[in-house]
């Protein structure tokens, strides 16, 4: 029987990636995503990799959506063997002092609440079957906070701790848990950030090479497919000219981004 992965955020950037990566190594799929449309589209273009594809669509900051979603699934849906927490997102770069209280509460509903909603409802049957692999996308935000990006670093730090800890719940199973880093990876993420303004999303790009989705689903795809008896605990992604959140070398000259 094919394994199945269910993948949180799954229509566009890094979860997009992810669900092609896993369609393309044999998996059935549980797509989950706020735009039934999107997921529609998704579902199409992976038709042709002769996999299965089941849509929930509901939004992971409510709880009581998400519940109905996983309890609507028959038994054979519930044995998910990889569920990849990667819904999140970041609003404003504001000072703390000055922030959007209503972004702060998005941030911490989608990236902290809704991930270990999501956790909650799936790694039980995990453990009952002595089998599965949680991978959460945290970020290199999460290590250190950088100037304005408070609230989010804090949800991101959240995401490494609760990864940590469920590791350490678990450690008596066979299930894995692996936290994943991704530095600056261009996505819809900046835009979301900047409220739609995509010209300022731009800026966070220029004189720079950044990751691509596709690029962590690759790190993603890798822990999954590790050997059972190996856990990719934590893995760090970043593109060559950054070093951490807040040390990136942007030269204007470089051409790499608009290839």
């Amino acid at each position: 029987m094919k394994k199945i992965a269910l993948i949180t955020g799954a229509t566009s950037g890094i979860g997009e990636a992810c669900a092609q990566q896993f369609a393309k190594n044999g998996y059935d799929l549980i797509l989950t995503g706020r735009n039934r449309e999107k997921l529609e589209q998704l579902k199409d273009y992976l038709s042709n990799e002769k996999v299965d594809v089941l849509l929930l669509c509901f939004d992971v900051r409510d709880r009581k959506a998400a519940i109905a979603a996983i309890e609507s699934l028959d038994e054979r849906w519930q044995k998910v063997d990889v569920l990849v927490n990667n819904a999140g997102l970041a609003l404003g770069l504001d000072a703390e002092f000055s922030g959007d209280m209503d972004d702060w509460e998005t941030m911490i509903d989608t990236n902290i609440k809704g991930l270990l909603t999501m956790t909650r409802l799936v790694v039980p049957g995990m453990v009952d079957r002595n089998h599965g692999h949680v991978i959460n996308i945290g970020s290199v935000a999460g290590d250190v906070a950088y100037a304005n990006g408070n609230v989010y670093c804090a949800t991101k730090a959240a995401v490494k701790a609760i990864s940590d800890g469920l590791r350490v719940d678990l450690v008596n199973t066979a299930v894995r848990v692996t936290t994943v880093k991704p530095g600056l990876v261009e996505t819809n993420f900046s835009v979301v950030r900047f409220h739609g303004d995509q010209d300022r999303a731009d800026t966070v790009y220029k004189g720079i090479q950044p990751l691509t989705g596709q690029d962590i689903a690759d790190v993603v795809m890798y822990a999954a497919n590790a050997p059972e008896h190996v856990q990719i605990a934590e893995v760090l992604v970043l593109a060559t000219h950054q070093a951490n959140g807040f040390t990136i070398s942007k030269d204007p000259n470089r051409n790499e981004h608009l290839s």
